[in-house]
């Protein structure tokens, strides 16, 4: 695998780290800014919008930009925001922070991965895409626990510089190692892509990977308060929950890289029918501290394997849109994490419990099931 696509993983690593870092500084950012809880975790959805918003419309705006300075410009706009977010005392604004980094996040994301892709041997796509999806999942190993310490330590504002602060290496190591002429690796036709999004097979995938991501982040913005108030673990276990989940997302995107190809095999299947039994589990056992962290790592592993593999399979049955599929892969999952933790926020503010997040990431994964048992019957016919 090329060098330069192990660096736009750190640069990704970085900008996951963000992303997630939201879900264990919820308590830390209510109780500064006087904001409920569950406005706090709105934070999380709050960049999903931005997600939303920015991939398409960054992937059209840079479709011709030269490659180095596109993806300069989008991560030093990242490291901008995250300054302002660390210094505000208003909430509203912290919001629209959020927002605007996940555009500027959308737009490295809508550069990167055609380019990664364009890179990688012949056979090996599927993998190239893993490697960067991978340093979202190292985000929540690594990134987000530490981000959890430092606003324990040092309060959340802490984790903001931290972000901006590890933007600026691969900032530097994507000026130095972009590849010349990168931004000609394909001539792109918005127009033709466009109408190679609007394939069944396409739709299909970016419709599970909505309905997965959805479920995942309906419970993973609630971690924090699940540990502390229904676990009733001390707050310092935070940072380690997360971690679990981050390693075992990390173990699901690695074996998706290495065994995907972008097709609904069995494997896929299977890990999609299990989403909804393992959701259902956690919220039975949230209560045993032991239990919680083992289901918690298994169902990041689950998650984030079969998220990794739907953008895989997006992008494999749009072959002629090599810029917008993987943009709206992104759109799909981002709606799906924007959609979640607002259900989740709504149910667990209605009724004060905590683990309702947990049932409802399971019902929106049994929704996804009429999705992929059809498929899977007729290929074996």
């Amino acid at each position: 695998m090329p060098l330069f696509v192990y660096v736009l993983g750190l640069a990704v690593f970085a900008q996951g780290t963000s992303e997630f870092m939201a879900s264990g500084l919820v308590p830390g950012i209510a109780g500064e800014l006087s904001v409920p809880v569950g406005a706090a975790a709105a934070l999380t959805s709050a960049y999903a919008v931005g997600m939303i918003v920015g991939a398409p419309a960054m992937a059209v705006l840079s479709a011709h930009w030269p490659r180095r300075r596109a993806l300069a410009g989008f991560l030093a706009a990242f490291v901008v925001v995250h300054v302002i977010g660390a210094v505000t005392t208003s909430f509203p604004l912290l919001f629209g922070t959020r927002i605007v980094a996940a555009i500027v996040n959308a737009g490295f994301l809508a550069v990167a991965m055609p380019v990664a892709v364009a890179l990688a041997p012949q056979g090996k796509q599927a993998r190239a895409t893993a490697v960067l999806l991978a340093g979202i999942t190292l985000s929540c190993v690594a990134g987000v626990p530490a981000g959890a310490v430092l606003g324990d330590l040092a309060g959340w504002r802490s984790a903001f510089w931290a972000v901006a602060a590890l933007c600026l290496p691969a900032l530097v190591l994507v000026f130095r190692s972009a590849p010349a002429g990168a931004a000609d690796l394909h001539e792109v036709s918005i127009r033709h892509e466009a109408r190679e999004l609007k394939a069944t097979p396409v739709r299909q995938a970016m419709l599970l990977g909505a309905l997965v991501n959805g479920a995942t982040f309906a419970t993973f913005a609630f971690l924090a308060v699940i540990a502390t108030d229904v676990a009733h673990l001390p707050a310092g276990t935070v940072s380690g929950l997360l971690a679990a989940f981050g390693v075992g997302a990390f173990l699901g995107v690695t074996v998706a890289g290495r065994t995907g190809d972008g097709e609904l095999r069995r494997g896929l299947a299977l890990g999609l029918c299990a989403l909804p039994a393992g959701w259902a589990l956690l919220a039975m056992v949230g209560t045993q501290p032991i239990a919680l962290f083992v289901v918690t790592a298994v169902q990041g592993g689950l998650s984030f394997g079969c998220g990794s593999a739907l953008v895989a399979r997006v992008m494999h049955v749009a072959p002629g849109a090599p810029t917008l599929s993987g943009s709206f892969a992104t759109v799909a999952l981002n709606a799906g994490a924007f959609l979640g933790p607002v259900l989740a926020g709504f149910v667990t503010e209605s009724t004060g419990d905590y683990r309702y997040a947990i049932w409802i990431s399971a019902a929106i994964t049994l929704l996804a099931l009429p999705l992929v048992v059809p498929p899977a019957r007729v290929r074996h016919r």
